[in-house]
């Protein structure tokens, strides 16, 4: 016995009415949500004037201008430091610990110097020779070198327990060290002169740590342990600088050709979109199988090789990933994660074939949509200007709040176990303070800008409402484009003859329209996603501090909060998108406009739940062959596997970071074509519904869809019956 398959139910609503005066999205309408547009106004005055409180508490020096540990300028005339404008830290390695985050300052004694160190110098050595003169402009101003045992004089940080060749690098002093074949070299010297004039190397400071000196074993471990992780951060990070120095023309060249074939790509679908569509599916199954097989021959190929089979731990971190490639692990993993992909591909398509062709004649139409509107395509430009826009602005407040005030220091412990880490304290009385016999080694340092006054006794207050309208502007950014694309999208759908009934500039008038009558609506749907985003935030700021708590069933609650908001800011999302398009095309509220898309897709679920889904399926794939087309053909240039670009391709250390690069920005700039083109299948899958209850194809009441699309749809829906009859 056959049941019938998408009937309405009238529990979300009645399906809409014939309407013979319909002709697309309303022209009369009026203004809605007058009282959240208000609002929404009123929030942007005050954050107006957020913006020119911090601007007026704000020191603009304390963010562009360098502070030694006592936060005091470094360079600035009228001050200490006024000829001293480098910044150079005891320990650098400190700076990379998690208390940067914490603290906003890196826990080692900084120091504003003239210049940086030249030389290889360590305290053991300097502290009984004529090279203490030098080596004591590096100390805490006033210290005397006689007045502390070299363990105390480390462990307080009075002095640095050695000074290296340096060069200034951003007004901070780096350490000149550069690896060649192997051996190390300072300042381009692969022997260098210490404060005595005697000869150093690298194997100088391996013998000291084997006891061959008479400073304490740890001390030398210690400095030659610093040498060598210095060396590999400032190796690899040179050597990536230097690659994006010399690749960074043709990684542009890269992201140009994406956007090329983007748009081509798109065009192309108006005319071949069943075959390129279809191409696509062919072409992802057989690149992935291709994949597989290769993975398998190597894994073949070094399964038997002496030295191949090799763990995690065993290689360590490489920067040079054809290390990882010459293991059989690597490719064997490799060969798991494509067959599993292969799989649900596969699966996907089997399960979607009733719907895909369906899915693929939406596809077509909205290619002919973008194809009569072409400015749609470059919509997006506005966007991110809008975007970067907020971002600024927020940054900038955020930077100018964090400013403000006198310098607030905190206890710097030597180790995680002090009581009193974190704690304010006072620079000039720390000395005389019981913290230093109960955490021997602490330092009092500047952490922040803030003060005791009511305007920073609510420093934090105007943080979070900084980051609420900073959220709540982005959202309303995103939903007028989506409205805006939306009703130029729907005007395309509802003219009967296209493209002679298409309004002009109807991508103008859309947005014309959203802004003068319906900024409220949108403010009001990215106020709603605003405020569960700002919860997203604070429950994840939770779990950060929660992550040493050993309350099992709290830290559980939390997570699955954080798993229950996520996915009501994705449901809100959905909910939103399709608000915005039934206001683009009819100008009610939000909240009517939310209950009547909820209600239509409700009444159309099993193409939501199928059709809608195969075509971003089929979206996806596009996006995934175009930033892999382009990752494919970046791989064999910088690889120099293109004969005739041979000689053109720069000389790198690692070709994967142009080609990391080359990837990731394709992929992004597809994703901002495709989300246009979602957009548009969105609007017109929306308006293929509503067209399907008001009309039902005779004289009278014709479809406004395309006949191509009317028959192949009347063919997806016999096939549906079929398959759904028991």
């Amino acid at each position: 016995m056959a049941r019938k398959t998408d009937v309405p139910s009238p529990y979300y609503g009645e399906p809409c009415k014939f309407d013979p005066n319909f002709r697309g999205p309303v022209q009369k309408r009026s203004c809605t949500d007058v009282v959240c547009c208000i609002i929404f106004v009123i929030v942007i005055l005050g954050y107006i004037v957020l913006g020119t409180v911090a601007w007026i508490h704000g020191d603009p020096r304390k963010v562009i201008y360098l502070t030694d540990s006592h936060g005091q300028f470094c360079g600035q005339q009228n001050t200490p430091n006024a000829n001293k404008a480098i910044l150079f830290h005891f320990n650098m390695l400190k700076c990379a610990s998690p208390a940067v985050l914490i603290n906003l300052q890196c826990p080692t004694t900084q120091l504003c110097v003239s210049k940086c160190p030249d030389r290889f110098s360590t305290l053991l050595d300097a502290r009984n020779t004529k090279t203490w003169d030098y080596y004591k402009q590096f100390c805490k101003p006033g210290f005397e070198i006689g007045s502390k045992s070299v363990a105390d004089v480390i462990r307080d940080e009075d002095c640095p327990s050695m000074i290296v060749p340096s060069r200034p690098f951003l007004q901070r002093c780096f350490p000149d060290f550069i690896s060649r074949n192997g051996n190390l070299t300072v300042a381009n010297q692969t022997f260098f002169k210490d404060g005595d004039n005697k000869q150093r190397s690298i194997n100088d400071l391996k013998e000291a740590a084997k006891g061959t000196n008479t400073a304490p074993r740890e001390f030398w471990t210690d400095i030659a342990g610093g040498i060598a992780n210095l060396l590999n951060a400032k190796e690899v990070g040179m050597k990536i600088f230097e690659d994006y120095a010399n690749s960074w023309i043709w990684i542009l060249i890269g992201l140009v050709i994406t956007m090329v074939v983007s748009l081509i790509f798109i065009l192309l679908l108006r005319f071949t979109a069943g075959i390129l569509l279809w191409l696509i599916i062919v072409g992802v199954i057989i690149a992935v199988g291709y994949g597989i097989w290769h993975c398998y021959w190597e894994y073949s190929s070094l399964k038997g090789k002496p030295g191949s089979v090799a763990t995690i731990t065993d290689i360590g971190f490489h920067a040079d990933f054809s290390i990882y490639l010459q293991r059989s692990q690597t490719w064997l993993i490799f060969m798991i994660l494509l067959s599993v992909i292969e799989a649900v591909i596969v699966i996907m398509l089997v399960f979607l074939r009733l719907r895909l062709r369906v899915a693929i004649a939406l596809l077509k139409e909205g290619s002919k949509a973008i194809s009569y509107i072409m400015s749609t395509l470059f919509y997006p430009v506005i966007t991110f200007f809008l975007l970067a826009i907020c971002i600024s602005y927020w940054a900038v407040i955020a930077v100018f709040l964090a400013s403000s005030g006198s310098a607030v220091y905190k206890v710097t412990p030597a180790d995680d176990h002090c009581m009193y880490a974190n704690l304010t304290c006072n620079p000039e009385t720390f000395s005389n303070t019981n913290i230093t016999k109960v955490c021997p080694g602490s330092q009092c340092m500047f952490a922040f800008y803030g003060g005791e006054s009511l305007y920073h006794r609510y420093i934090l207050v105007l943080h979070l409402c900084n980051l609420f309208a900073f959220l709540w502007l982005v959202n309303f950014t995103i939903a007028l484009g989506q409205c805006t694309l939306a009703g130029a999208f729907a005007s395309y759908y509802w003219a009967l003859k296209k493209p002679n009934d298409i309004p002009a500039c109807p991508l103008y008038s859309s947005f014309s329209r959203a802004i003068r009558y319906h900024t409220g609506s949108l403010a009001f749907g990215s106020l709603i996603l605003a405020v569960v985003q700002m919860v997203r935030i604070v429950l994840e700021y939770l779990d950060h501090k929660l992550k040493g708590c050993h309350n099992a069933p709290a830290r559980f609650f939390l997570c699955c909060l954080k798993c229950c908001f996520w996915c009501l800011e994705h449901f809100i999302k959905f909910i939103n998108r399709n608000a915005y398009i039934m206001i683009a095309i009819y100008g009610k509220n939000f909240c009517t406009s939310s209950k009547d898309a909820f209600f239509l897709l409700m009444r159309n679920v099993v193409r939501v739940a199928v059709l809608d889904k195969v075509t971003d399926f089929l979206l996806f794939l596009g996006k995934l062959l175009i930033s892999g087309s382009v990752g494919v053909l970046a791989f064999f240039f910088f690889s120099r596997k293109i004969p005739f670009f041979q000689e053109e391709v720069p000389s790198l250390n690692y070709f994967w970071v142009p080609l990391v690069t080359v990837v990731f920005g394709s992929y992004m700039i597809a994703h901002g074509f495709f989300n246009v083109y979602a957009m548009c299948v969105d609007t017109l899958f929306l308006c293929f519904c509503e067209d399907l209850e008001r009309n039902d194809g005779s004289s009278s009441r014709p479809y406004y869809m395309s006949p191509g699309l009317h028959k192949i749809l009347r063919k997806g829906e016999e096939s549906a019956k079929t398959y759904a009859s028991s």
